[in-house]
């Protein structure tokens, strides 16, 4: 069943997202080679309690960390360690938190230094078509219509969907109804309305599809072992229309990058 929000509700979540946008943001200004996950994962930690919110992913399902972190061939739900990062390499790094008892949920997939020409297409492509689902994120559209979006842009140039793993709505849970495929066929599936709250995460690999899980119960790395990109962002039906209630403005802020990528999708400036 999907559990619509009130714009008041919608605004207490919003609150919660950026909290999950602003941890991410102090954990990109300390992202380089010879940092390890677990430094990062204690940053966010300290990060979302200074906020007077409470980590959302820690023991949730039994999780051990505050910070899911997916280096090079992980697609989600890396288990942060002591192995430094090093040049080249990339990480999927997604965050929850929880604030005025709803989930803010958000995922950016960072380069660490130099990385390989075709590995920065990977991520530009899999950023790109987040924008491209949020676009069909609309009152009146089906859950269909973002998959194919989001399907159609990946798969044009060659990488693959993953099929097992998918956004999901938001709220007072950190999974709500409907499930969000980065796949699918236009017209089909539930019919979003005004209110609606979900996580869109294109998760998206260099090569197959297909992926496989570890036997710690959690990690999922591409089967052929090749690289794989996760960009995530919180999105409410407000008025009609997609409103983002997540920013990548932080990150960008630590990392130097000068976007306008999200304007179209704000009813209201956003105030760093």
């Amino acid at each position: 069943m999907i559990v619509v929000k009130t714009k008041e509700e919608i605004e207490l979540m919003r609150e919660a997202a950026l909290v999950v946008s602003k941890t991410l943001g102090e954990v990109a200004k300390a992202v380089k080679p010879g940092v390890t996950s677990l430094e990062l994962d204690k940053i966010a930690e300290e990060c979302i309690r200074d906020q007077g919110a409470i980590p959302g992913f820690l023991g949730l399902y039994d999780f051990p960390n505050t910070l899911c972190m997916s280096p090079n061939s992980q697609v989600v739900h890396g288990i942060p360690n002591d192995i430094p990062l090093v040049e080249g390499d990339i990480i999927s790094i997604d965050c929850g938190a929880i604030k005025n008892d709803f989930y803010g949920d958000h995922a950016y997939t960072f380069a660490i230094g130099e990385i390989a020409p075709e590995t920065k297409k990977l991520l530009e492509v899999t950023k790109e078509s987040l924008y491209v689902g949020i676009r069909e994120f609309k009152l009146g559209n089906r859950v269909g219509d973002v998959g194919y979006a989001i399907q159609k842009h990946c798969e044009a140039h060659g990488y693959g969907v993953v099929r097992e793993l998918v956004g999901h709505g938001l709220g007072r849970k950190m999974h709500e109804d409907p499930e969000m495929p980065n796949y699918g066929k236009r017209g089909r599936g539930k019919k979003f309305i005004e209110g609606m709250v979900v996580a869109i995460e294109p998760m998206i690999n260099m090569g197959t599809q297909r992926i496989k899980q570890h036997r710690d119960g959690w990690t999922i790395t591409t089967l052929d072992n090749k690289p794989s990109a996760h960009f995530e962002h919180d999105v409410a039906i407000v008025d009609g229309k997609p409103e983002l209630l997540s920013t990548f403005a932080y990150i960008y802020d630590a990392l130097g990058i000068d976007s306008n990528e999200e304007e179209e999708f704000r009813q209201k400036a956003l105030v760093l």
